[in-house]
């Protein structure tokens, strides 16, 4: 295999923050709606609906 191949250029000091940024907001919004979904499924349970609890406990499973 031609060593050459696996040089790939270096991205920038902007690309590199900007890849940084993305992951941060993107661990961000993850963590804002995993909080979200566990205040809805306390409510859940506090109204004892079933339905929703379970609904909201497999969106969360996705999540996590």
């Amino acid at each position: 295999m031609n060593k050459d191949l696996l040089k790939l250029p270096e991205p920038s000091i902007e690309e590199q923050l900007s890849m940084l940024a993305e992951q941060v907001l993107n661990e961000s919004l993850i963590s804002y709606k995993k909080e979200k979904l566990k205040k809805e499924i306390d409510k859940s349970l506090q109204e004892r609906n079933k339905e929703e609890f379970l609904r909201l406990s497999s969106e969360l499973n996705n999540i996590s």
